[in-house]
């Protein structure tokens, strides 16, 4: 255990180093999260939203929660060098260290999320707070909504990079990134709520995220922190995010096993 923390720590030590890309995130994230209210707000407006099933405030603050916790939720951010060493054959170097390499893996990809987003989650925080009403980040309705917040979303993190996990573990079969990615990302990020709120969904649509793991990393813990989920539910889904986590951790492993079994190094 002390090794694959150690290499959580020297990845994210690594990961901190890049502030000049983080300031470019961060108005880039700040601007997406104007145009995304911009949006909604004109469709409330218009009649189209119902504000009884999800405020507007409500749904203010879901979306600036996305953009300050973007590198901890989107499952498009990608470790190009995991991708190159089973495409390129130097996987067979990974195969050598004394450890296994899903926790490996799963160290570094938690380590390159939480370095991501400890350059500009709180910078970003503290813009929309200062933001005037209805267009800033709205505070928790209690400190018990904030503590369990705080719970799902790092239960919420933990679970994106063991969905990650499969992504790259998949390379191994498609040798496409960019394939792996689209086949799972696309959809999940989708089924998280990160284009549309879960709320604002058709009911039917509703029924199928709750039925997959993709609106536990997101959506869950965002309308924990606005108290539009109640505490007792709170609860109750965090044990299912638990159970998820469980579940895809065991079956990333397994299937890393398979993997290697099968393995073919490709590249001279």
């Amino acid at each position: 255990m002390r090794a694959y923390v150690s290499i959580w720590r020297l990845r994210f030590i690594n990961g901190m180093q890049y502030r000049a890309a983080a300031l470019a995130g961060m108005a880039t994230q700040l601007f997406f999260g104007f145009v995304f209210i911009m949006i909604f707000a004109a469709f409330y407006r218009s009649g189209g939203g119902d504000s009884t099933a999800f405020p507007l405030q409500d749904l203010i603050t879901y979306v600036w929660l996305q953009q300050i916790f973007l590198s901890l939720i989107m499952l498009w951010i990608r470790d190009n060098e995991i991708f190159a060493m089973v495409t390129s054959g130097n996987i067979a170097y990974e195969l050598c260290r004394p450890m296994g390499l899903y926790p490996f893996w799963f160290s570094k990809l938690l380590a390159q999320r939480v370095a991501g987003a400890v350059l500009r989650c709180f910078p970003i925080t503290t813009v929309v707070f200062l933001l005037p009403e209805p267009y800033g980040l709205s505070a928790p309705p209690s400190w018990t909504a904030l503590l369990l917040f705080v719970v799902s979303l790092l239960l919420g993190l933990i679970l994106v990079v063991a969905i990650s996990m499969l992504i790259y573990i998949s390379v191994f079969w498609t040798m496409s990134p960019t394939g792996s990615m689209l086949m799972i990302s696309v959809a999940g990020e989708f089924l998280a709520g990160m284009v549309i709120p879960v709320p604002l969904m058709p009911e039917w649509l509703q029924r199928i995220t709750y039925a997959l793991p993709f609106r536990w990393t997101t959506d869950f813990p965002f309308r924990v922190y606005s108290g539009h989920i109640p505490q007792q539910e709170a609860l109750i889904g965090i044990g299912v995010q638990v159970g998820w986590i469980a579940a895809l951790a065991a079956f990333g492993m397994w299937l890393m096993r398979k993997a290697l079994r099968n393995v073919v190094v490709q590249g001279g």
